[in-house]
């Protein structure tokens, strides 16, 4: 999607990558309705020159993203990186050192090429023992400091903890229905403003 940018223009706009699983590759929503299409929209009306490329694959894990981010910087150049991974990885069980260190390796690599980075927080429901959900949730913002990239504290803020949350989300419990999409753009928007220039 080029925005209000087009031809030459678009080609030549500042990239903004964002690398994510299901809650960014508008998985069951009718298309143009998930929060990166709305961000490109925002971009629009603020007469910002960037143009957005989702590369966000369904059920994808910090590993899976962590393969495919070379190829994708090198295709992209993008100015700015956002990092919406580590969901799945929770979901799966898989340890949350591998989650880590998967994260800081890409957020060193976009970096490394130039790219400004955010890292998108997760959280992960209660079920899964106090230690790990603390842990979980910490290891975002610990990538963040180590590499000074931005943050996002959690991605679902204002939709998942909100008294009528299974309202707000399609019968699997895990993905949020449309109408939360503008409330997780705001949560990224506040980290991302500043990157824009």
């Amino acid at each position: 999607m080029a925005g209000w940018t087009s031809g030459a223009a678009a080609a030549e706009a500042p990239v903004i990558l964002v690398v994510g699983d299901s809650l960014s590759a508008e998985y069951g929503l009718k298309t143009g309705t998930g929060w990166v299409a709305l961000l490109q929209a925002r971009l629009a009306e603020q007469r910002k020159p960037h143009r957005v490329v989702n590369a966000s694959i369904s059920g994808d894990t910090t590993s899976g993203g962590r393969s495919r981010l070379p190829m994708a910087l090198r295709t992209h150049k993008p100015a700015v990186v956002i990092l919406e991974l580590g969901g799945n990885d929770a979901l799966r069980g898989l340890p949350l050192s591998s989650t880590r260190d998967n994260l800081l390796a890409m957020t060193r690599a976009a970096q490394s090429a130039g790219a400004k980075v955010i890292v998108v927080g997760m959280q992960v429901p209660p079920n899964y023992g106090s230690g790990y959900v603390r842990d979980f949730e910490g290891l975002f913002a610990d990538v963040a400091k180590q590499t000074h990239a931005g943050l996002v504290p959690f991605l679902l803020k204002g939709v998942a903890d909100r008294a009528d949350a299974m309202d707000w989300f399609q019968p699997d419990r895990i993905h949020p229905l449309a109408k939360a999409h503008p409330h997780m753009l705001d949560n990224v928007w506040p980290a991302l403003r500043p990157l824009l220039g």
